[in-house]
């Protein structure tokens, strides 16, 4: 029997929907076909429309959300921002369109995330959180349900990747600080883009005003380093990432994909 062909549409044209929209393109995502694109900025999503129709691909570029929905994808990947997010998922969700999203920030909210969860059981969709740029979702999921887990997240920057944020100021171009200590739920609403992996790891583990965080800024420093800890009474378990871009973000959209569309599933 053939496997059907899933719909895939993507909301968010910048560099990383782009390289989702690639990924694609370029063969990495067998059993979906891209037929949509929608961005705020209406020219990044023709742009790329046009990029891919070199390819002999033909993409629709929506000029709304709504019109988005209304072509019925079976997955939208969300790649703009926790607040897009927010206004975006539960119309997808009743529409029965399932979500990969990256802004995972906007799930620190309690009650969002409730709606979320009861939205996508009432109207057969799902919301997939992907991993980004940390990982180990798995044990993290695991030593939590075991009980009486404690969870730490550290994330490192360079004082430039902190430009435009409360904690920024010119010292720490010289100076290595940590800059934040508290809860992923306090990280967020502090670092509404910084941080979404916090809130992700959080979500996967024991709960956003339980997950401690702690953010250092280190002169000179390129990239980012994730590193998260959980430990129970029988487990101790870290996971560390180094990423020197963002990209890695995307390409988690991609593996997961994959996984959905695959016959054996790696969890």
């Amino acid at each position: 029997m053939e496997t059907q062909v899933k719909t895939l549409a993507i909301a968010g044209c910048g560099k990383l929907g782009c390289i989702v929209a690639r990924a694609a393109a370029s063969g990495f995502l067998p059993g979906y076909e891209l037929t949509a694109l929608f961005s705020r900025t209406v020219g990044k999503a023709e742009a790329l429309a046009r990029e891919l129709g070199d390819g002999g691909r033909r993409c629709t570029v929506a000029r709304t959300f709504d019109d988005l929905l209304a072509l019925r994808p079976d997955f939208l990947v969300e790649a703009a921002a926790p607040a897009a997010l927010r206004q975006w998922a539960l119309p997808a969700l009743q529409a029965g369109i399932s979500v990969v999203c990256l802004s995972i920030g906007a799930l620190a909210d309690d009650a969002f995330y409730a709606d979320v969860m009861r939205t996508a059981r009432e109207h057969g969709s799902r919301l997939y959180v992907v991993s980004g740029a940390t990982g180990g979702f798995d044990v993290l999921q695991t030593a939590a349900l075991m009980g009486g887990a404690s969870a730490e997240f550290f994330n490192e920057k360079g004082p430039d990747a902190l430009r435009g944020t409360p904690v920024y100021d010119d010292s720490l171009q010289t100076e290595r600080r940590t800059v934040f200590s508290g809860t992923a739920s306090e990280a967020i609403k502090l670092f509404p883009t910084k941080v979404n992996v916090t809130v992700a790891a959080a979500r996967a583990s024991v709960g956003p005003e339980r997950m401690k965080v702690s953010i250092q800024s280190t002169p000179g420093f390129k990239g980012d380093t994730q590193r998260v800890e959980i430990r129970n009474e029988q487990v101790r378990a870290v996971v560390d990432v180094y990423s020197s871009t963002a990209e890695i973000a995307a390409w988690s959209v991609v593996s997961t994909l994959r996984n959905i569309a695959s016959p054996v599933v790696f969890v």
